[in-house]
Formats: C-alpha cells, structure tokens, sequence
C-alpha cells in the first residue's frame, strides 16, 4: 500500500491510498499546501494501527 499526493485541477494538493494492485482505496479533501497533505496522511499512518471499526449494518 502506499500514498500518492497530487495536485488537483484546482491546484490543490490531495493524497490518495493505493493498494498494492494498483487499486484506489481513499482519496483526500484539498489542501492549499501541500504540507498539509503530508501531515494529513502521517496523521492516518500513525494513528491507523488503533482505529475502532464501526459497524452500522445493524439496527
């Protein structure tokens, strides 16, 4: 898996994760700097690993 960031048609930096197969799993809001992006996605690296899973299939 990894993250890509880009700039969008707006000029805004985004990130994306992609799985190993090339397969898009999440795309981000826009950031005006590209900073902000970084420090989105080393944001979701380090706390992923204790995220709950909700499940709200059931009544």
């Amino acid at each position: 898996m990894k993250f890509t960031i880009y700039k969008d048609a707006k000029g805004e930096f985004r990130f994306r994760i992609v799985a190993t197969n090339g397969n898009i799993l999440a795309s981000s809001q826009g950031y005006s700097a590209k900073a902000s992006a970084q420090n989105a996605i080393d944001r979701i690296r380090s706390d992923a690993a204790d995220a709950a899973v909700v499940d709200e299939t059931t009544a």
